[in-house]
């Protein structure tokens, strides 16, 4: 079995994806990279394709629901951190739950974790 967020994506198709505009400035230790964004406002960036009445953001790669994953996941946004799916910590994620009903796909629930990861499904990229 494929790591949940492997086979979805559909958070990173539902929500607006902003962020303070220093995560993409590499002099201040920023490591967003400021090509795949767009300004909000003065203080905000977000990621391109996700301030759209059908948000998709430009790093996301592969079909929804089939096999999805972030270009960019080690040099992801702050926001994009701290989503979490559903029940992989033990509790409910309103977000994942939020962006999976949006494009037709069950909650995750806590049998989503029980069976092992297939050994040949490479695991989620870790933080930098």
């Amino acid at each position: 079995m494929k790591h949940p967020c492997l086979r979805c994506g559909a958070c990173c198709a539902f929500f607006r994806v902003s962020f303070h505009w220093s995560e993409a400035d590499a002099s201040l230790g920023g490591c967003v990279p400021p090509e795949l964004t767009e300004k909000l406002d003065p203080h905000r960036l977000a990621m391109l394709g996700t301030d759209a009445a059908q948000p998709r953001c430009v790093a996301l790669q592969g079909t929804i629901g089939v096999a999805a994953h972030c270009g960019i996941y080690a040099r992801r946004p702050s926001v994009c951190r701290e989503v979490s799916p559903s029940w992989e910590f033990g509790a409910i994620s309103p977000q994942c739950d939020k962006g999976r009903l949006a494009h037709g796909l069950p909650v995750l629930t806590p049998q989503d974790w029980l069976e092992p990861f297939d050994i040949d499904t490479p695991p989620l990229p870790q933080i930098a």
